[in-house]
């Protein structure tokens, strides 16, 4: 008889180890690993290969045609956009998000859509009961929905249950807490949530159903269990936001039937998740006088322009004291970059004053063409000389202190201009639309002056 072996998994990214120790050596996560058995491989198995014994396959040319799938519309238009222009039947979807972000809020509101529109839908639970997941429908609004409910944490269980009449669309909430009784350990493990998911993959893969799972995430935003689990499925959607702030974005990581470019933007209110048409009324707040420290600055998610404000706050301190450097939704490492920028190639001094900058609206930025409107805060701060209301700022700044242009700044502009922005302060050579004044800047210096008056 072979001899049991045994082997230790990180149930943070799911490395494998034959001995046990404190520390992670891939992902160095702390007390991570647990035991589980490992696969016998005996003699017997040794001595054959994987060359006969098997069915044949059917091989087709990459020139033979393919229709294109034909996806299932939810009816909430910004859930379907940010995958891609709906649901595609036979997918495996995996949604992510931080606890009490609104994951089973936004899936239930799918679920009922789309069993409103005529659809099979079934919506397992692995946390709450099933009267629990119909009171918050109740809530919603939604208790009129022909939506099948059960509350179950067994693979066996749910894929017998449904597999005589398979659903248009499946929802598991969440994966963490399925359990396959084909493997020992725990629901929650690497090994439970690998073997789960793929029974669920291959389900939906073969009877053409639409699969939606959530994941539970990590203190790092990332999706807990081993990474392979975004690997099996075909679309990774991240549910983002903060609790505090009333707008959620729904944004994809991976999409094998669409592009990750496109964002969907929800507000929660009372009644559950409410569509946002125009993201900029969340991120710009009421702009009733000029007030110095502030700039608007045109972001782009996707196809999507939003508006954005730009906030900074310059305090000057005494000789001698250290000065502070903090940034809310943006790169902190950036802001010493166009600090310094701004000190070496325009003679402004920061180096006894503190600096804060804030997005508005708990928005958070990675567009490098956000340099320019950071920098026009800044110097409003310091200045104390405010932007004019009605403009727009955009551009990256080169530690040359020249204004590189951006990408997409037509679109942009287009947007700035239909929300009654009537000024553009942009990289030299921008084209825009004709109701939009734009003032090109080459240099970082050249800003400075337009500010200040120069």
């Amino acid at each position: 008889m072979a001899k049991l072996k045994t082997r230790y998994v990180c149930q943070a990214c799911g490395s494998e180890t034959h001995r046990w120790q404190g520390q992670c050596p891939d992902c160095a996560e702390w007390n991570t690993l647990v035991q589980e058995a490992a696969a016998n491989a005996t003699p017997f198995a040794a001595k054959h290969n994987l060359q006969g014994g098997g069915r044949a396959i059917e091989l087709v040319g990459l020139n033979a045609a393919v229709a294109l799938p034909e996806r299932m519309q939810t009816g909430i238009a910004e859930f379907d956009r940010a995958v891609g222009g709906g649901i595609v039947p036979g997918s495996a979807t995996l949604l992510g998000g931080d606890p009490g972000i609104g994951k089973s809020t936004l899936l239930l509101q799918v679920a009922a859509n789309v069993a409103n529109l005529g659809r099979q839908v079934v919506y397992v639970s692995g946390e709450e009961a099933a009267d629990q997941v119909r009171l918050r429908a109740i809530r919603l609004g939604l208790g009129g929905a022909s939506v099948r409910l059960a509350a179950a944490t067994s693979v066996r269980d749910i894929l017998t249950t449904v597999g005589g009449d398979a659903p248009d669309l499946l929802i598991i909430d969440s994966i963490q807490t399925m359990h396959s009784d084909l493997i020992e350990g725990a629901p929650g493990t690497v090994s439970q949530v690998r073997a789960s998911a793929q029974e669920l993959v291959r389900f939906a893969k073969e009877r053409g159903t639409a699969l939606v799972l959530v994941g539970h995430v990590t203190k790092d935003g990332n999706i807990a269990g081993p990474r392979v689990l975004e690997h099996m499925v075909d679309t990774v959607l991240g549910f983002e936001g903060e609790r505090s702030h009333q707008y959620r974005i729904l944004r994809a990581a991976k999409n094998r039937f669409g592009g990750t470019d496109e964002i969907g933007v929800f507000a929660m209110e009372g009644a559950g998740l409410k569509e946002v048409p125009n993201p900029s009324a969340l991120f710009l707040t009421q702009r009733g006088e000029a007030v110095s420290g502030t700039s608007v600055f045109p972001a782009l998610e996707g196809t999507r322009p939003v508006l954005v404000e730009i906030q900074a706050l310059v305090v000057r301190l005494a000789s001698g004291a250290t000065p502070r450097r903090a940034a809310v939704g943006w790169d902190s490492g950036r802001l010493a970059m166009v600090l310094a920028v701004l000190e070496a190639r325009c003679g402004l001094s920061f180096a006894t004053c503190e600096v804060y900058l804030n997005i508005a609206g708990g928005y958070r930025l990675n567009d490098p063409a956000a340099d320019l409107a950071v920098a026009a805060a800044l110097i409003s701060a310091l200045s104390e000389q405010p932007v004019p209301q009605d403009a727009v700022v955009m551009g990256e700044i080169a530690l040359s202190g020249e204004v590189r242009p951006v990408g997409h700044a037509a679109l942009r502009l287009k947007e700035a201009a239909k929300l009654g922005f009537g000024k553009g302060w942009v990289p030299a050579g921008t084209d825009g639309p004709g109701s939009i004044a734009l003032a090109g800047f080459g240099k970082l210096k050249e800003l400075v002056e337009q500010i200040l008056g120069r």
